[in-house]
């Protein structure tokens, strides 16, 4: 943990998303959390009220749209116009999950981008800059008109391997061609080789698996995916690993969304750890022994600290294990 920040024009604000991460943040930066309340009118709409003067103030706001998707959306759009109203100089937004981030091209007719139209939202509402962490995909940069810093979980994930000495004969499996440049990164980390699994997807949320491109027989696989939703791509992508002669298959991703069926399909996998950040805040039920969760709350730290300072943010991307800060 770090001492006391000695600069009190850097405030951090948490709403209801994710307040275990927020503390953590809050705590490697050396800051206390700023105090405001987040309570609803009996109709059910969101009412913000900061409890302390911001004005002339570097805010950064945490918040991840996991689910009430809608509900955190909304409360984070209000927290920044009311930050705006109350003289803020700069308003950060710090969003280690970003939902409504699937939807960022249009792949059939008539389809929205949501991911964009979140953004536009973001930006209306008076952000100045984002901080994210393993977008769903890269170019979503692109949609805001304003800075972004997107931070990388893979070097958290991989000092998880490398602590527990499981580079050895593995090799690291991305669950679909999508997910290739996630996957070589960290087979960086852990300087082994990657495969990559040719699947079909009839419709959303199912998952077919097809071919296995690369080398699996009596090697260690790590499966890396940006999120694992209803755990049907990776439980089904485990399951060809091991039917394909994988001795164990390990999976890792950044954020765990886990809905409908997730956990109950990873109970009966042959999964045998399944590696996460904390950046989507997980109920205890969801909280199995096969499941270990790393913490951000140090990287967003010194990523805010950095911002702050005006230094650059790409020491960040680097393992620890191996390279140091």
């Amino acid at each position: 943990m770090s001492g006391q920040y000695n600069d009190p024009k850097l405030k951090i604000f948490a709403l209801n998303s994710n307040k275990p991460l927020a503390e953590k943040i809050a705590a490697s930066v050396g800051v206390e959390l700023g105090k405001t309340s987040v309570d609803r009118f009996s109709d059910g709409e969101i009412r913000i009220n900061i409890e302390e003067s911001i004005r002339g103030d570097e805010v950064f706001i945490v918040q991840s749209t996991s689910a009430p998707v809608n509900d955190n959306l909304m409360e984070l759009l209000i927290m920044i116009d009311a930050l705006r109203r109350a003289s803020a100089s700069v308003i950060n937004v710090v969003m280690p999950y970003y939902g409504y981030a699937r939807q960022d091209r249009k792949a059939r007719p008539r389809e929205p981008i949501t991911a964009k139209l979140v953004a536009d939202m973001i930006v209306k509402a008076g952000a100045d800059r984002v901080v994210a962490l393993d977008l769903h995909a890269a170019q979503i940069q692109g949609f805001f008109d304003i800075p972004v810093d997107h931070l990388m979980g893979a070097p958290l994930l991989a000092d998880y391997f490398l602590n527990s000495k499981l580079e050895k004969d593995a090799v690291v499996v991305s669950p679909d061609h999508g997910g290739v440049t996630r996957a070589r990164k960290l087979a960086e980390f852990l300087k082994a080789p990657i495969a990559i699994i040719d699947k079909r997807r009839p419709k959303a949320n199912v998952a077919e698996v097809m071919n296995i491109i690369g080398s699996v027989d009596g090697k260690r696989c790590i499966l890396i995916d940006d999120m694992i939703d209803t755990a049907g791509t990776i439980t089904l992508a485990a399951q060809a690993l091991k039917d394909a002669g994988a001795t164990e298959v390990y999976a890792c991703a950044t954020h765990p969304v886990l809905s409908g069926p997730a956990i109950e399909r990873i109970e009966n996998s042959p999964i045998k750890k399944l590696v996460v950040t904390d950046s989507i805040k997980l109920p205890e039920e969801k909280q199995i022994e096969k499941l270990l969760q790393v913490s951000v709350g140090p990287l967003i730290g010194d990523a805010i600290k950095r911002i702050h300072e005006n230094k650059s943010v790409s020491p960040l991307f680097k393992n620890r294990f191996h390279e140091g800060n």
